[in-house]
């Protein structure tokens, strides 16, 4: 299997990106988009100068357990900038989001609980609500962290979107909103309820 495949066997059809888009990005914007591939795992991220955004990281299932995932991130956190990711919420019928989640809060990843998303696949044409999660080397605030956000989905995300796709992303203020005063829950205190159920 080719990195492509992995990722497109592992994540849902509504987060992937199509395989023209991603050799677009490594190819036009490869000064920012990177992939780091190995036989265990892909991991693919935009780094610009002030943060690193994690857009794909599969570990393979055979290599699990064994500190691959947490080598890549020390990798990132090295170059000591904001790392900021998206997850989907927890669904614990579907095992691995649980599992993904527990990772990052392991990882001392936090919630981005005043940020909203929710972006229309192009895929599915359905609403895909995520949620941020973020690792900061300084005491970096929500704010910040939603006007990184705001390029790398206009940088990334929407790139020559209408050319590849065929028609575009809603415009990043449809799809990302900050509001500090929002009451949403922390995904994390989800795992702790699980734990006590």
């Amino acid at each position: 299997m080719n990195w492509y495949e992995k990722l497109n066997k592992y994540f849902p059809v509504e987060e992937m990106k199509s395989k023209e888009h991603m050799e677009m990005l490594l190819k036009e914007k490869g000064d920012v988009y990177y992939k780091d591939e190995g036989p265990y795992h892909v991991l693919m991220y935009a780094e610009f100068k002030s943060f690193i955004f994690i857009d794909y990281v599969y570990v393979s299932a055979q290599s699990r357990g064994q500190g691959l995932g947490h080598k890549l991130m020390e990798k990132l956190k090295k170059k000591n900038k904001p790392i900021i990711l998206e997850v989907e919420p927890v669904d614990y019928e579907e095992t691995d989001s649980e599992k993904r989640l527990r990772f990052y809060q392991r990882e001392g990843f936090l919630h981005a609980q005043s940020i909203g998303y929710n972006r229309r696949s192009l895929a599915t044409n359905k609403e895909n609500p995520m949620e941020i999660l973020y690792w900061t080397p300084e005491d970096e605030g929500e704010e910040a962290i939603y006007n990184k956000m705001k390029q790398m989905y206009e940088d990334i995300h929407t790139y020559k979107d209408e050319q590849i796709y065929g028609k575009s992303y809603q415009p990043v203020d449809e799809v990302l909103s900050y509001d500090n005063k929002k009451e949403s829950d922390n995904i994390y205190d989800a795992l702790k309820e699980e734990e006590n159920a």
